[in-house]
């Protein structure tokens, strides 16, 4: 199984040094300039460019973003979800990370109505467009290199100490928005013994964090390492190099804790279950499914199920509740053999027309047990080509079984 940790206890976390790392360790450029120019052309950026560079902190070769922007920045929250959502879509970027970068959005968003106490809020340090850009870069990445289909762990972050000048004034760190995040997600943190008067870490990097950890801990995890990236931040520190360190690992363990919920109502409609489908699967659960029975009173009942991990389990039982007006909800941790996945681009030709196309490539050891296209990508096809999704389909599923027909290994 492969395993992604993430270090902040060197030097804490922001949105840029994880997304640099990110590209240290995959070598993925190709779409971050995508994501960079797909901001550049939205109604309020003027300029939005991107130069990444190689440069040693503190002797440590590490990459880190330099960001030239022009913008009119979005102080109402909701233009800001609507600028990602408009990325996202001009990028056809998949439903997975559509959900996970919108929950996080939600998140910092939510810490700074718990700050102010209102939700008529503006926001501020978090209304540039960078906001979106790392946190879209960094979940693409994620996805596009199987970490999401695997585990990702991280050590303590590191908060730093002293005050910064934020739009209310100067507080002392940690940001408000920061501290909220932490308590929501009970994340533990450290403040090692070098004293830096500096934010190690940033709203925006620890809502990253909390919605794709599954466990912080305190020492690394038992796993054969295989390759480290660093991303670098942009202050120098004259006693710690200000840089985020990510492992990639494999554990030769397919079998995994995931969590089930579960609740019956009796109360409620059809389409209010229907809507609750779509909710669900927007905020992350895995599999929602609904089976009918008899319940108290020999009322006709829904047993909903969600299938989830630990990091949106909170999340879930959230919505839930308010979704369906149920007073309770069941608990259940289970385990599962999980088969290796990853996802692979591909050049496809339908009917004289090339089209990427995203494959799930699933394997358990070393045998290759299926390889699976997107369906967002079938059905973008067919609404380009005007022809029936079953059609392509089988176009698909003929040329992918093709290219992975003699393969063990790609």
């Amino acid at each position: 199984m492969k395993v992604l940790l993430i270090d902040p206890q060197i030097s804490g976390i922001s949105g840029d040094m994880l997304l640099s790392a990110l590209i240290d360790l995959t070598g993925n450029v190709d779409i971050v300039y995508q994501i960079s120019q797909a901001i550049e052309e939205l109604s309020n950026c003027k300029r939005f460019k991107v130069d990444i560079r190689e440069e040693k902190i503190n002797g440590i070769r590490a990459k880190r973003l330099h960001i030239d922007i022009v913008e009119d920045r979005l102080k109402n929250p909701w233009d800001l979800k609507k600028a990602m959502e408009e990325v996202i879509n001009k990028l056809e970027l998949s439903g997975k990370v559509r959900s996970l970068s919108l929950n996080i959005l939600d998140d910092l968003i939510s810490a700074e109505m718990r700050v102010h106490g209102d939700k008529n809020i503006h926001l501020h340090e978090i209304s540039s467009l960078d906001t979106i850009f790392d946190i879209l870069g960094s979940v693409v990445l994620l996805e596009r290199h199987g970490y999401l289909d695997g585990k990702i762990y991280s050590t303590p972050p590191v908060l730093g100490c002293g005050y910064i000048q934020i739009e209310h004034g100067i507080l002392p760190v940690p940001a408000p928005s920061t501290l909220e995040i932490l308590c929501k997600y009970g994340i533990k943190y450290i403040n090692p013994p070098y004293i830096t008067n500096f934010e190690h870490t940033t709203p925006t990097g620890i809502a990253i964090l909390a919605n794709i950890v599954d466990r912080v801990l305190d020492n690394y995890p038992e796993m054969i390492p295989l390759k480290v990236g660093y991303g670098g931040g942009s202050k120098r520190l004259e006693n710690v190099p200000n840089v985020l360190r990510v492992v990639e690992g494999e554990i030769k363990d397919n079998r995994e804790s995931i969590v089930v919920l579960e609740t019956n109502v009796d109360d409620i409609s059809g389409e209010i279950i229907g809507n609750l489908y779509e909710i669900l699967f927007k905020r992350g659960a895995k599999e929602v499914f609904v089976v009918n029975g008899i319940g108290k009173k020999n009322r006709p009942t829904h047993i909903i199920t969600v299938i989830t991990d630990y990091r949106n389990l909170d999340r879930m039982v959230e919505t839930l509740m308010e979704e369906t007006g149920t007073l309770g909800v069941r608990v259940k941790e289970v385990g599962r053999i999980k088969a290796e996945r990853s996802i692979k681009v591909h050049n496809i030709n339908i009917k004289g027309r090339s089209y990427k196309i995203r494959v799930k490539v699933s394997y358990l050891g070393d045998k290759l047990i299926n390889a699976k296209p997107e369906y967002d990508d079938i059905k973008r096809i067919a609404e380009d080509m005007n022809i029936p999704l079953r059609v392509v389909l089988k176009e698909i599923e003929k040329e992918v079984s093709k290219i992975y027909r003699h393969l063990k290994h790609l």
